[in-house]
Order: C-alpha cells, then sequence, then structure tokens
C-alpha cells in the first residue's frame, strides 16, 4: 500500500541474543573465580591445579584458558573486582567531597559489604598476604587499580588525563600516596583480627571490626592530607 512505513529491522533480537551471551559469558567467569578461591581457601593455593579448578566450576579445562590465563590470577580475581569496586565507589561520590574525603568514604563502603562478594574480597586479601606465589598478580592488581584512580582523580578535580599523551602529576602522585597509605591499614587490619588478643573469638570468615578501620584510614588520610612531613621529632 502506497505511504505505508516499511517493516522495522528486528535488531531487538539480535541485542538480547548478544545481551544473553555476555551474561552467561560473565557468569562463567564468576563461577571460575569462585571455585578458584574456594580451593584455594580450603588446599592453599600451591597444592590446588587448574584441572582441579576447571572440575570445581564444572567447565571445560579448555574455558577456563578463556577467562584467565593461571590459577593465581584466578584466584585473586575476587581482590581484582573488589578494586574495581573502590574505584567505582569513589567515582560515585558527591562532588563537593574532596579526593580524600571521597575516597575514604568508598573504602568504607567496599569494606563493609556483608553478601558474598565482599566475604570472597576479604577471603583474597587474606590469600595474597599468605601466598608468595600471589604477587606477581596482586602488583598487576594494584597497578591497574592504580591507574584507575588516578584517571578517576583527574575527572574529579578537572584536570586532563590522555591515555596515550603526557598525564599530570597531581592525579598519579595521589592515587600511588593514597592506595599505599589504604594498604598499610589493610595489612593493620587484618592483623587485628588475627590477634587472640583483640579479637579471642576470631572467625576467619568474617571481617574485623569495621571501627577499627574506619579508625585508622581516618588516621592514615590525615597524616596525607596534613602533608608527611607535620609529624617531627621530639
Amino acid at each position: 500500500m502506497a505511504g505505508t512505513a516499511p517493516p522495522t529491522p528486528p535488531v531487538a533480537p539480535a541485542l538480547a541474543e548478544v545481551g544473553r551471551r555476555e551474561r552467561k559469558k560473565l557468569a562463567t567467569r564468576a563461577a571460575v573465580r569462585d571455585a578458584a578461591l574456594r580451593l584455594a581457601v580450603r588446599y592453599g593455593v600451591e597444592n590446588i591445579t587448574v584441572e582441579q579448578i576447571a572440575t570445581e566450576a564444572d567447565i571445560a579445562l579448555r574455558t577456563f584458558f578463556n577467562h584467565y590465563s593461571s590459577k593465581e590470577e584466578a584466584v585473586v580475581a575476587a581482590a581484582a573486582a573488589g578494586a574495581e569496586a573502590l574505584v567505582a565507589e569513589f567515582r560515585a561520590r558527591p562532588p563537593a567531597e574532596s579526593v580524600l574525603q571521597a575516597l575514604r568514604e568508598a573504602v568504607l563502603v567496599v569494606m563493609d559489604r556483608h553478601d558474598a562478594a565482599g566475604r570472597d574480597h576479604l577471603r583474597a586479601l587474606r590469600l595474597m598476604r599468605e601466598s608468595p606465589s600471589l604477587v606477581p598478580q596482586q602488583m598487576a592488581v594494584l597497578t591497574a587499580q592504580e591507574q584507575s584512580l588516578a584517571r578517576a582523580v583527574a575527572g574529579r578535580v578537572g584536570l586532563p588525563w590522555a591515555d596515550g599523551g603526557p598525564r599530570p602529576i597531581y592525579p598519579q602522585l595521589c592515587a600511588a600516596a593514597a592506595l599505599a597509605a589504604l594498604r598499610v591499614v589493610l595489612e593493620r587490619w587484618l592483623d587485628h583480627a588475627s590477634d587472640p588478643e583483640h579479637d579471642p573469638e576470631h572467625d576467619p570468615e568474617h571481617a574485623p571490626p569495621l571501627a577499627v578501620l574506619r579508625h585508622e584510614v581516618d588516621e592514615a588520610l590525615a597524616h596525607l592530607a596534613a602533608g608527611l612531613d607535620g609529624v617531627r621529632q621530639g
């Protein structure tokens, strides 16, 4: 019939199929990560194999290598997810907050999670403290987190950030210093939890008291805000 509009191309089903494939891929990746972490917590990173992880996740060995290059990378994936969550929370903080204030709030939100992802993040942090074989993967996670946070800091303070060119020093320095301070704080927090004098009923499946973390985050970031030369001998 004259004047009748042509039929709309059926793009929605194709997009839905892409969405389903992507969700399935993410679900498989998460299942492998969870299986690797469970086995590493139970037996130790050095005592498990990629084959065991694949069996635990109910996938083919080839599928494992579609997602991770090694058992170590799979084990620290929960920590990588936690690092990404921290930067995402930082980006979501109100623009009126300073860089250090926004970072403080982001840290407390991520570390106070009581869901499965939060528990897995904590397990991965503990494993990285205890397993020398995870150091290369840990460094890769920290490097990626530092660059991502530096980019987010640049956006918050209105500085340019070019992936391929020169970058301003402030966002990089701020991200490096703040994350170094937070690593010190998290080490102390986890040490507090493993000390029977502080926590005689310690359960490794649960986080240490958040009040301890909050106090130490505040102290560490206050030192950064005041400048490290603010504390003098005597």
